[in-house]
């Protein structure tokens, strides 16, 4: 495995992450790639699976189980984007449907207690990142292709993958409220992933909306805020 290929939460050992890392790598190769591209409808060749996430495209190496990001290969990933990929092919079950209605994180199945967690270092980030921004959250939602929808003074369904739509809801704030904003997931999501999974495409989530609008380079993860240049 290539040294150093992914970010970490800050204060966290990166062994630990790379370690995790490198069992998936493993339980990817045992992986039936016809029937993933199949189920998923992946873009694939001799060498690789393709797959979109967040509107960026990646490559996994068939025989060495790697990820990379195909238009900038030598980059480092984040663990969350890592771990997501590869726990949705695990995790996803053969006859997965999207339930068709958003709910809150704390009613995800079994993710209740993860929910203060969630709260505190995705949610809040959230806020604080588009307050008096509101102009350029809509900005990187409709870079990410986001869907309009009628909620918040700032609201987009956006595709974590094909299958898995994620809605984010902002307002602003004013001489009064600070900035309240959340992130909704189709209720049948963990058909999908794994609950705790679910935290890491929030993570990215943030991450994505804040390159995207051209704020700071993040590289967020799970644990950690999201921080001025």
């Amino acid at each position: 495995m290539r040294e150093s290929y992914i970010t970490k939460p800050e204060g966290k050992p990166v062994d630990n992450y790379e370690m995790t890392c490198e069992k998936w790598r493993k339980l990817f190769l045992e992986m039936d790639h016809k029937e993933l591209t199949d189920r998923f409808r992946l873009e694939s060749d001799e060498a690789a699976l393709y797959i979109i996430y967040y509107g960026e495209k990646y490559r996994l190496d068939r025989r060495s189980g790697m990820i990379t990001l195909t238009a900038d290969p030598e980059r480092r990933l984040a663990f969350n984007t890592i771990i997501s990929i590869y726990n949705l092919f695990y995790y996803s079950k053969p006859d997965a449907k999207n339930k068709g209605e958003f709910v809150p994180f704390r009613l995800v199945k079994r993710a209740a207690p993860f929910d203060p967690a969630f709260q505190r270092t995705i949610i809040k980030p959230l806020a604080r990142t588009f307050s008096g921004r509101p102009e350029q959250l809509e900005k990187a939602c409709l870079s990410l292709k986001g869907t309009p929808v009628r909620q918040g003074d700032v609201g987009y369904i956006i595709h974590a993958f094909d299958c898995i739509p994620v809605m984010v809801v902002f307002w602003d704030g004013d001489e009064e409220f600070e900035a309240q904003a959340n992130i909704l997931f189709d209720a049948n999501i963990t058909d999908f992933l794994h609950e705790e999974t679910v935290c890491c495409i929030a993570s990215d989530l943030v991450r994505r909306l804040a390159e995207e609008a051209g704020l700071q380079k993040v590289s967020q993860l799970l644990g950690s805020d999201v921080r001025n240049k």
